[in-house]
């Protein structure tokens, strides 16, 4: 079992084997002028606020604890909770692991009496089990059409994103790859802030966030030093600050606590360093409705103090367990409607967007139980070179996927290199989206969350073709899989990312971006919008321009009505698959098969070989 402590405890009762924070580390993030970067306003004692009433909460998914045993929950209260609320834990001989200052959620020990009397607490909306998470495992620049934008820095000799801090929740941050540093010629590092959640110290023993804050936000040092070059590796937000929350493990996972105390402390430390966006590249298996997810309500508590807040949709999209063809298998915190939920598209190894497809592995939509419509966009994601941790565990088990040095280096060879690493999953699709956010920051410094979202979504490219037929071969068996994925907008969302597009819309969206839900009418196998999910005062989405349905999903809707391609499993013709997505029965509760599957459902096979 992970244990997890923060540095603010509220002077409560600490877990008596908590992790030493010497290990902490501090740079001041005065590292150069803030380009026009607007502070946010201070968010201590942030509520986050619910939108419906407690009135007790029944234990769910965990097994309840005998006499004399204590059992691991997380529970989530209507309002922040108050002392009196932690004291009636410890009344009852329960132990307190940690409380979180922005999120109205509690980590505890509970004995059998504690746990009755939570269930018996009305302050109480949901009690759930500390559930595991694991992480998801240079052309993606052009797929994302971020290079004009690129080149108008480079013409013009400017810093890209300067001052925007970039928050990386997952496995650490290696900050001996050069490619963190200020430039190919320093020694200062962007990584301003780094702390650990999982105890030990701060660096990426696993190596995938290593990875995906290369993606986001690392600038290609090693290639520039080299004479006649022959490829670059940079990533988006190139001089963005990097706040390195390290909340996954050596072997890339991690808890919803460690998760949660990552993203608590990412909103603390949101105007010391002018935390913009936090990218999550992990998730687990959905069991209950986001409105009762301890970690969902932590994504939103971030979303509303201001931060744009990134997900990773999933790398299920091959999974027909249930006769679904890979739909509804989004994962938490990805079905959180506030947040950006990111798919994986396959740039097809080339530097031409017309001919890119998704990947087979995508997670799709829409999400269970509450039946989002997810993901929001997708990005590049497939067989994505990215920064090295030299000496993790994915490199030390995989080192074919180390790049050779005759790929940038024509004086190279087949020796590997100790920089760059390839990987494939939503994990890298996420990042490419933050990155592109910390970077549109430059050119509108006041933009809220909403708006970001809106502006992405809005903007995003719409030229998959409308069925796409993919062939994976494995590697192992050579056993060849055609799969046929198609530009549904439970598959693309919006569409792909495009960063250009992005910055020259310089339309302001105004209300709530969140993600709409879909209504199934059984009887007429026909889907609805119901674009205000979370009863907002006021919605962006809307049946008229310049937000309108068509305008964002494209053609796979009008007005509010859900269009559907000849290969969707659902609509008139209802199969099997059908009833598990819209049934009142749906298999990922608590008992269900996908529930209880590996935290993440992460296939390593995917992030190692991803679609060849």
């Amino acid at each position: 079992m992970i244990e997890v402590s923060i540095t603010k405890t509220n002077n409560l009762t600490a877990p008596t084997d908590a992790i030493n924070h010497d290990e902490i580390t501090r740079r001041s993030p005065v590292q150069r002028p803030w380009r026009g970067i607007g502070m946010a306003a201070g968010i201590c004692g942030l509520l986050l606020a619910s939108s419906f009433q407690a009135f007790a909460a029944q234990a769910t998914g965990i097994q309840r604890p005998k006499a004399g045993e204590t059992v691991e929950v997380l529970v989530q209260y209507a309002a922040q909770p108050t002392e009196e609320q932690h004291r009636r834990i410890t009344a009852h001989n329960g132990r307190i692991r940690a409380t979180f200052e922005h999120v109205p959620v509690a980590h505890y020990d509970v004995t059998p009496e504690a746990l009755a009397d939570l269930e018996a607490n009305p302050a109480v909306v949901s009690i759930r089990p500390n559930s595991r998470l694991q992480a998801f495992i240079d052309r993606v620049t052009c797929s994302s059409n971020f290079w004009p934008t690129i080149s108008y820095y480079n013409t013009h000799n400017l810093p890209v994103a300067s001052g925007v801090g970039i928050a990386i929740i997952d496995s650490g941050v290696n900050p001996a790859n050069p490619n963190f540093n200020v430039g190919p010629s320093s020694k200062v590092s962007r990584i301003v802030y780094s702390q650990s959640f999982v105890g030990g110290d701060t660096n990426d023993e696993f190596g995938h966030g290593t990875h995906v804050a290369g993606i986001a936000a690392g600038i290609d040092n090693v290639t520039p030093l080299i004479s006649g070059s022959i490829r670059g590796f940079g990533g988006f937000a190139q001089n963005a600050n990097i706040i390195n929350l390290k909340v996954l493990d050596a072997t890339g996972v991690g808890t919803d606590a460690s998760v949660i105390a990552g993203i608590n402390e990412a909103i603390s430390l949101k105007s010391t360093y002018n935390i913009r966006v936090i990218n999550l590249s992990l998730g687990r298996p959905i069991a209950v409705s986001y409105k009762l997810d301890p970690l969902c309500q932590a994504v939103e508590a971030a979303w509303k103090a201001g931060i744009v807040v990134v997900v990773a949709a999933g790398n299920d999209g091959r999974d027909n367990s249930f006769g679904t063809n890979g739909y509804g298998t989004i994962t938490a915190p990805g079905n959180d409607p506030y947040v950006i939920t990111v798919g994986a598209s396959n740039d097809n190894g080339d530097y031409n967007r017309a001919n890119d497809v998704m990947t087979t592995y995508s997670s799709k939509g829409p999400s269970a139980i509450d039946h989002i419509v997810k993901p929001d966009l997708v990005a590049p994601g497939n067989q994505v070179v990215s920064t090295q941790s030299t000496g993790s565990a994915l490199v030390a088990t995989y080192p074919n996927n180390q790049i050779p040095t005759s790929n940038y280096n024509p004086a190279g060879s087949s020796a590997h290199s100790p920089y760059f690493f390839t990987l494939s999953g939503t994990s890298m699709a996420a990042p490419v989206v933050s990155g592109a956010a910390a970077v549109l920051m430059d050119h509108y410094p006041t933009i809220t969350p909403d708006q970001m979202k809106a502006k992405l979504m809005r903007n995003a490219w719409r030229g998959f073709a409308a069925t796409m037929p993919v062939t994976v071969t494995d590697p192992t068996t050579l056993i060849t899989t055609v799969f046929n994925e198609n530009a549904d907008l439970f598959t693309v969302g919006a569409g792909q990312v495009d960063v250009y597009a992005s910055e020259l819309d310089t339309t302001v969206a105004s209300g709530s971006a969140a993600s709409p839900v879909a209504v199934f009418n059984s009887t007429t196998g026909a889907v609805q919008l119901q674009l205000n999910s979370v009863g907002a005062t006021n919605v962006i989405w809307g049946t008229t321009s310049p937000y309108a349905s068509n305008v964002i999903w494209g053609t796979n809707v009008s007005g509010t009505n859900v269009i559907w391609g000849t290969n969707v499993i659902w609509g008139t013709n209802v199969v099997a698959g059908s009833n598990v997505l819209w049934g009142t029965n749906v298999l990922w509760g608590t008992n269900s098969v996908y529930a209880q599957s590996t935290p993440g459902a992460e296939l390593m096979t995917v992030a190692i070989n991803g679609d060849n």
